[in-house]
């Protein structure tokens, strides 16, 4: 049975899409479905270009502190338990603050890892870069800056929507990242995107031997309608 016609659990069908799906491709089948908005800006980029992550959105909501806010105040708002709360197969994906200090770290990574978690995504920076590489824990952000969220933001609230640019991210909205981007799909478009994204791929993979057997990109896209 092709396997966009199989009915898989998460855990199931996350391992599938990582394996032979990419960005690009499910990217081109939510603009032919007129969603035009699912790429997260170029800035959010894998730490790594071997990560690649595919899971359900937990969307966290990041704010920045005056100068003046009191020492007194309780460290890093409501994040740790926004950790502590990541289920299996989720994506931590916060957004909200300034880039002006890192999101994530090692020790985020080490417990999002052991709680199953699939990866996570920021709209900012994130330290500790040598420890996540060596966990190999998908993680995406502007890149590495070592300077500490402590003293200057925290988490305000957590599985609510969050906006990052132009993409509006939902609790549950699926995630997938490669090395060319991270892009969000719509839970209710879901099952549609991906069953397109298959048949695409087996299109892809016809005029390739097309190509590679001599036909020409005109004849190629004529025939299959794919390029």
């Amino acid at each position: 049975m092709p396997l966009w016609q199989t009915n898989l659990p998460d855990g199931e069908l996350f391992p599938l899409v990582k394996t032979h799906l990419f960005s690009a491709i499910i990217g081109d089948i939510l603009d032919q479905m007129g969603i035009r908005n699912a790429f997260l800006p170029p800035r959010i980029r894998a730490l790594s270009e071997t990560m690649i992550v595919a899971g359900r959105a937990m969307p966290v909501l990041e704010i920045d502190l005056p100068p003046d806010a009191p020492e007194t105040r309780k460290p890093f708002g409501l994040m740790l338990e926004a950790l502590d709360d990541l289920k299996p197969n989720e994506v931590y994906v916060a957004a909200g603050a300034s880039p002006t200090y890192a999101l994530w770290g090692e020790l985020m990574s080490t417990r999002a890892q052991r709680l199953g978690a699939a990866g996570a995504v920021m709209d900012g920076f994130a330290r500790d870069t040598a420890g996540i590489l060596q966990l190999s824990f998908p993680t995406f952000a502007h890149g590495s800056y070592a300077q500490d969220q402590g003293p200057r933001g925290e988490v305000r609230d957590f599985r609510t929507p969050v906006n990052i640019d132009a993409v509006r991210i939902h609790p549950g909205d699926l995630v997938f990242g490669d090395r060319d981007g991270v892009l969000i799909v719509p839970r209710e478009a879901e099952q549609e995107a991906l069953a397109r994204a298959f048949e695409k791929l087996e299109g892809e993979n016809l005029v390739r031997v097309a190509i590679e057997n001599g036909m020409s990109a005109c004849e190629a896209f004529k025939k299959y309608g794919v390029m």
